[in-house]
Formats: C-alpha cells, sequence, structure tokens
C-alpha cells in the first residue's frame, strides 16, 4: 500500500499538533493552571510554529495567507483533547518534566520535515525552506517556555535547534539522491529525516550531550 503525499502530510501534522500539545498542557501541569489555562497552552504550543511558518509564507506568496489550522479547525480540537488528557490523567506520569521533553523530541523531530516539506512544495528555496522547517519545529515551544517563564532548551546549550535543523537539512540533501527524490521516494526520505532528528535530539537527552558554549577571553 502506498501513502499519497496528502496523506503522509496530514498524518504528520495530527502526529506533531498532538505532540506539542500534551507538552504544553504537561508545562501546564507543572504551573498548576486551570482547565482553560490548560486549553490555551496546549493551542499555542501545538499551532504556535505552524502559524508563523504560515504566516511567512503567506507573505512570499503576496498575501496569499493560508494558516492550516484557521481552514481546518479539527487541529484546535486536537489540541483541546491533548489539554483534557493531560489534565485528567497527569498523575500517571512519574516525571512531567522528562515527559515533556520528549514529547518536545517527538513533536520536534515531526515538524521539522513537515515544516519543510509544506515550504518546497510552495515553492520556497531549499534553504529558506530548512530554516522554515527549524522555525514551525521550534517557536511553539519557544513561544510556551516564555508564558510559562520556563528555562527554554535553547539558552540551556542543549542540542534542540540542533536536531530541528539535522532533519530539515537532511530532508533536502535526500532531495539530490535517486529514487529519493521521485515521489516513491518521499516516503522513506521523510522517515529517515525524521528519525535522524528524534535520534540526535534523543541522544542528546540521554547522555546529556550539548554544545560547545561561547567562552570570552580576556583583552589583550
Amino acid at each position: 500500500m502506498t501513502v499519497s503525499y496528502e496523506s503522509l502530510m496530514f498524518l504528520i501534522n495530527i502526529a506533531g499538533v498532538l505532540v506539542f500539545a500534551v507538552s504544553g498542557a504537561l508545562v501546564a501541569a507543572r504551573k498548576q493552571l486551570d482547565i482553560v489555562g490548560f486549553c490555551l497552552i496546549a493551542m499555542i504550543t501545538g499551532l504556535g510554529g505552524g502559524t508563523i511558518r504560515d504566516l511567512l509564507l503567506g507573505t512570499v506568496k503576496a498575501g496569499s495567507i493560508e494558516v492550516f489550522w484557521l481552514e481546518q479547525s479539527f487541529y484546535l480540537y486536537l489540541c483541546i483533547a491533548g489539554a483534557l488528557l493531560v489534565f485528567f490523567f497527569h498523575h500517571i506520569i512519574h516525571s512531567r518534566h522528562r515527559a515533556v521533553l520528549w514529547a518536545d523530541a517527538v513533536g520536534l523531530s515531526l515538524f521539522a520535515v513537515e515544516g519543510t516539506k509544506r515550504a518546497l512544495s510552495a515553492g520556497i528555496d531549499d534553504s529558506a525552506a530548512v530554516l522554515l522547517g527549524v522555525i514551525t519545529a521550534t517557536f511553539g515551544g519557544i513561544i510556551r517556555d516564555v508564558i510559562c517563564r520556563e528555562d527554554s532548551p535553547i539558552l540551556l546549550k542543549e542540542i534542540y535547534i540542533t536536531a530541528a535543523l539535522l532533519g530539515a537539512a537532511l530532508y533536502v540533501a535526500l532531495g539530490q539522491v535517486p529514487g529519493l527524490n521521485a515521489p516513491s521516494g518521499d516516503v522513506p526520505r521523510t522517515l529517515l529525516a525524521i528519525a535522524a532528528a528524534f535520534a540526535l535530539r534523543a541522544a542528546a537527552l540521554r547522555f546529556n550531550l550539548t554544545l560547545p558554549g561561547f567562552r570570552p577571553r580576556a583583552p589583550r
């Protein structure tokens, strides 16, 4: 059975939005927010990165702005479902902090590739498409952390944006490989890029990997 491009994009979008919504709701649980706060943070996290991507793509396309969740309100209800799931069953999760990190890792991997695919399908340059993939994958979580006054991974020298960059760039690079640049090769190309992004982020979480930080030198 073959999976069409549209079906694959839809499945990735559903999984990414739901996972990010759950990660947002888990942060809301740590902040002891009410049920409305849960839903709001879940929607911001699940939809934030994709919204910024679509606004940027709409600007590039001379005002033809098509934000994905405004066309399909199903995604709003998906975020609310994720928020309610955490609100009523969060007590079965032993470490909400670790759960947020791993949910973020899954969502980041999915959205890095999904954002890149959507940008490329809109006719965007490869380098810009990679950047939009990174924005899709990370900005929802960044906005969540700012609102909830959490320490964002990008301020902790964690391999976070780097993992999204790997997934997005690998998807573009694999488009130059014979067989993978054909429509029939899009599914393995997509899965390889998602797996690479998740593997790097998972390794960083498991082994506390970080990139070297800047160390100022004394002036001469």
